[in-house]
Parts: structure tokens; sequence; C-alpha cells
């Protein structure tokens, strides 16, 4: 017989990453695109960041977590990867919401990249004016 394991699959975007986050009851492993969390993300900070949902809810070690992310940078990833998260745990338990809307962990950052205009170097720096 198959046993199924129930998982929370959540959606986290910033600027032009996209994170794919598995919930699974677990023991706190954290697996990002098939790669080792602390080989993936090798700053503290950052890994801190992916996991201050799970903190602030005490749920730390509770889940294990797969991430499949790309586009973007890695800091961009990073966001996009704490907003499934956080996305994730409100899919499991509603009165968690709260929590984490007071820290802004459900805020999706819409600032993107602005456009280059003809006749400029770039969205808004132009080219050097000479009078003469």
């Amino acid at each position: 017989m198959t046993k199924e394991i129930e998982e929370i699959i959540a959606t986290g975007r910033r600027k032009t990453a996209v994170s794919s986050v598995r919930l699974r009851p677990g023991t706190g492993k954290v697996n990002v695109n098939g790669r080792d969390f602390d080989n993936y993300f090798p700053l503290t900070l950052q890994r801190d960041t992916i996991l201050s949902p799970l903190r602030i809810v005490q749920r730390e070690g509770m889940y294990d977590i797969i991430v499949r992310v790309n586009g973007g940078g890695i800091e961009g990833q990073v966001i996009a990867t704490r907003l499934g998260i956080a996305r994730a745990l409100i899919k499991q338990n509603e009165s968690l919401k709260h929590n984490l809307k007071v820290e802004g962990f459900l805020t999706r950052d819409p600032r993107k990249k602005e456009r280059k205009k003809y006749g400029h170097k770039k969205a808004r720096k132009s080219f050097q004016f000479s009078k003469r």
C-alpha cells in the first residue's frame, strides 16, 4: 500500500524570482533545488530570513521543507522563499495569519525593474547632453 504524505504547497515571488515551497511534517530538513540548504544559501542572514516565519509561530523543526526556486538574484530568491513558507503555514493553519501579517511576511513586494526607454542608456539615465 502507498502511504500518502500530507504536504502543503505555496508559491512566493519577488522581482523575477519565483519560489515553490512544500511543507511536510518532519524534522526540519530544508532542501533547495536538490541541494543542501547551507550550500545554496551560504549566509546565515539569508537562512535566518527564510526560516523567520517558522520562528515567529514557534514551528521550527516541525516541517521538512522542499524549495524549488528560479529566476532573480539570491536576495530575491530569499524573500520569495520566505513568502512561500508564510503562505504555506497559513494554508495549514489559518489562525497563524495575524502573527505573520504583523511581521510583514505576507506582503508581496510589488517593485519590479523599470524598462529601458529608447534614446536613453538605461530606464532613466540619458546620454550626456551637449549644447554645442
